[in-house]
């Protein structure tokens, strides 16, 4: 199993000012996005992916974390790395995305590249999760949706219904937030996903400030797509995008 830590580069030749901040998602850690973060530490930018409060540990741990600490963990991570780059990206996947999308409505980011990122629910409980967290403390895992056999991102083996309170709050207030993310805009959105809907990229098409806005179709992958059959896909036209918009090509 590929480290559940963070991970850190500081970049090298004509990329080193051009700084990309990884985000993982929800009961995930580091190791969903380690591939892609170090294809892109490779390719030569700086790149920061932390591990969010509540993650890599116990789900017991998340159960107690406020949606804001997950917040609080990966604004620190974009903005060390603006403190000594020229350029800044951010990227994430599922909950991921949508902190990602949070950070580039508050700070000047470059541009925003997310997979297939969570803003809504597939499931219809998860508006109660407020009332039912008293009652119930766990569900199933949501963790592993990947196609390619034998591969998993050793998510949390349950989901604590606190932290889902805590995720649909994140949701709602990101969501408020899309018309202040003005930066250029890459979704990569998988055709079969069983854990975010198809509604949460409608919501970004229907609200985001950005006119750059392009959604690219992974035919070949489920949720996890950063470990899945469409991975090299993302890492190179991510890497693509970053370079175009940092006018470092």
């Amino acid at each position: 199993m590929t480290t559940a830590q963070s991970f850190r580069s500081s970049g090298h030749g004509s990329l080193s000012r051009v700084g990309v901040a990884v985000c993982h998602g929800f009961t995930g850690s580091p190791v969903s996005m380690r591939g892609w973060s170090e294809y892109l530490a490779e390719q030569g930018f700086a790149v920061n992916m932390p591990l969010l409060a509540g993650h890599g540990t116990t789900w017991q741990d998340l159960s107690r974390t406020p949606w804001e600490h997950w917040y609080r963990d990966f604004e620190a991570a974009y903005l060390e790395l603006a403190a000594r780059c020229d350029t800044v990206f951010v990227a994430g996947m599922s909950m991921g995305g949508a902190l990602s999308l949070r950070v580039a409505a508050h700070h000047p980011v470059a541009g925003v590249a997310v997979v297939n990122p969570g803003l809504t629910f597939d499931d219809n409980r998860a508006k109660y999760s407020g009332f039912l967290k008293h009652i119930i403390k766990s569900v199933p895992a949501i963790g592993d949706d990947i196609k390619r056999p034998g591969v998993s991102e050793g998510a949390y083996t349950r989901t604590p219904v606190a932290a889902v309170h805590e995720l649909s709050q994140l949701f709602s207030d990101t969501i408020s937030l899309l018309p202040k993310v003005t930066a250029p805009t890459l979704v990569f959105r998988s055709t079969v996903d069983h854990v975010v809907p198809d509604s949460s990229v409608e919501v970004i098409k229907a609200n985001i400030g950005t006119a750059d806005l392009e959604v690219v179709p992974l035919t070949n992958s489920y949720h996890v797509a950063t470990m899945d059959h469409d991975a090299e896909q993302i890492f190179a036209q991510s890497s693509e995008f970053f370079r175009r918009h940092a006018h470092a090509v």
